[in-house]
């Protein structure tokens, strides 16, 4: 998450001059025409970089943590881990949600990262 933060101020920053050179190309128009017009453009244009950061496609571990479920491998009752996304790992549309416990996650995880899976 701080990394996902980090880049937003990044983007807030650069945001800065495009939305001034619309303010002072637009000028004639009025200040607050010039402003309306530079945020309309400046969201045209930074639409995408917040749908980048807050869709979750930073490449980011998205683990969902679940305390008292049955371990899809071993059937204890205990905190259960899943790990939905990261690179090369997409789990956010499965229909069969499965939860492991500790032990099992960490199993999980360690044949994640010998397929080549950024965990």
């Amino acid at each position: 998450m701080i990394y996902r933060y980090l880049f937003y101020l990044v983007r807030w920053q650069l945001s800065t001059p495009i939305l001034a050179f619309c303010v002072v190309w637009f000028k004639g128009m009025g200040s607050l025409e010039a402003t309306m017009l530079a945020n309309l453009i400046g969201g045209l244009i930074f639409f995408w970089v917040d749908h980048l950061i807050f869709s979750g496609h930073i490449n980011e571990p998205l683990w969902v943590v679940k305390e008292d479920v049955k371990c899809a491998d071993c059937g204890v009752v205990a905190r259960g881990y899943r790990l939905i996304y990261t690179t090369n790992y997409d789990r956010r549309r499965d229909s069969v949600i499965k939860f492991r416990c500790e032990s099992c996650s960490a199993k999980k995880t360690e044949k994640l990262r010998e397929n080549g899976i950024d965990v």
